[in-house]
């Protein structure tokens, strides 16, 4: 398999004498997706921000073999995007066109028909003069993936996409992601729900300060390694049976 990028012993945070994450190592490979699994306060929003370029890591390499400043889309969390800001879903939309426009390219009746493309596929042509506060949270999860995916990026990075909405729009933005990862589109997500992570990510980095595990998902989210990386205390996160032995510690 082709590999987009490498992440060899990284530490990440503010403070190098207490990082929040440490002795992280894992390979991309295109077309395939990577979940972030771990406690809030485990390190992978940050580990997003650092894949990304918005923050250096303390020690430790990254190796791409693509221009991340072109061909790497970020997905914030829903939270951290300001909706008070006066654009309609549209215009909103329209900035994920950057990468095509840049400061001098002017918005062509060909943008304008991709973005109308994108819109329809999340079923959210309708919205397309409505106010980002107009909307409710999975319609605006849908705004967000849709100008993401204008990007048309070789690796995708998402924080937290499937917080907060309905199972209608999980299912959508789910086969999105499987498509967009059968065109090429390697995926990294950080992601709570256990049970998408099992069932829609081929593979799994398990994180809480370090790396727990890293492996095919079903082998990672296993009891002990949910137990080691949560504490002992959170027996109610139960895996689901699997057949093959649990993927031993990250090394």
């Amino acid at each position: 398999m082709t590999k987009v990028a490498a992440v060899t012993e990284l530490a990440l945070g503010y403070d190098p004498a207490q990082p929040i994450l440490s002795q992280v190592s894992f390979a991309l490979a295109k077309g395939q997706s990577l979940a972030l699994v771990g406690p809030n306060g485990a390190g992978k929003s940050t580990l997003l921000n650092v894949l990304r370029g918005a923050m250096k890591p303390l020690a430790g390499q990254l190796d791409y073999s693509l221009n991340p400043r072109r061909d790497i889309a970020y997905l914030p969390q829903a939270s951290m995007v300001d909706r008070s800001f006066p654009v309609n879903v549209r215009q909103f939309v329209s900035t994920g066109l950057w990468n095509q426009l840049g400061l001098w390219r002017g918005f062509r009746c060909s943008h304008r028909l991709q973005v109308n493309a994108v819109l329809e596929k999340l079923n959210i042509a309708d919205l397309a003069d409505s106010m980002l506060d107009q909307l409710s949270g999975g319609q605006f999860q849908r705004v967000l993936f849709a100008r993401t995916m204008l990007q048309q990026s070789k690796l995708m990075l998402l924080d937290e996409p499937f917080n907060g909405v309905d199972e209608a729009t999980v299912s959508l933005l789910l086969d999105e992601l499987a498509s967009l990862q059968r065109r090429g589109c390697t995926v990294v997500a950080a992601i709570h729900d256990l049970e998408i992570v099992r069932s829609h990510f081929e593979r799994c980095l398990l994180l809480s300060g370090e790396a727990i595990a890293l492996g095919p998902s079903r082998e990672v989210l296993v009891a002990d390694n949910i137990a080691q990386a949560w504490g002992e205390t959170s027996s109610h996160l139960k895996p689901v049976p699997i057949e093959k032995e649990p993927a031993s510690r990250y090394a």
